[in-house]
């Protein structure tokens, strides 16, 4: 596949910035939910990022679906899905995931899927933002994850994608 996302600039303080996250992105009227996709391999980690988003962290936006992934090879098998036209909206991944992490995650995805989704990164901390900007996130929260800090920066991205 080709890549054609550009190199997005996250801060770490959870904004979202740079990215081709409204390319190709549907309508508000052409959505009935948003799909939401969670990647990491600790189960409780997945649950406290349901539980923070919701599932209408914003009235003006859809409802979220929201589908978690524990292993790498499933998150992409449902990516390799959405290209064939089962629509993502948005992915979180955990950069302390393991074995493999959300950071090489991110940049595997975003070089390998032409208008890759929007993709928000988990950082194990702060300071961990220049990782995120070498994956091509286009916004990272960093851990402890604060849920309004996480609804917002997810609706941010969100908005972006259904204009």
């Amino acid at each position: 596949m080709s890549a054609a996302a550009l190199s997005a600039q996250p801060d770490t303080e959870g904004s979202a910035v740079g990215g081709s996250t409204a390319a190709g992105g549907p309508s508000k009227a052409q959505v009935k939910s948003l799909k939401v996709l969670l990647y990491s391999d600790d189960a409780r980690v997945r649950e406290h990022l349901r539980l923070a988003l919701g599932t209408r962290p914003d009235p003006s936006l859809p409802e979220l679906a929201v589908e978690d992934f524990a292993t790498a090879p499933a998150l992409i098998a449902r990516m390799d899905a959405s290209l064939k036209g089962q629509r993502v909206d948005l992915v979180v991944l955990d950069g302390e995931a393991v074995p493999v992490g959300g950071m090489g995650l991110a940049r595997q995805l975003k070089d390998e899927i032409y208008r890759c989704p929007p993709l928000l990164v988990l950082t194990g901390r702060a300071q961990d933002g220049w990782l995120a900007t070498w994956a091509r996130a286009d916004a990272v929260v960093s851990h402890p994850v604060d849920p309004v800090r996480l609804a917002d920066v997810a609706v941010g991205l969100l908005r972006a994608r259904v204009g």
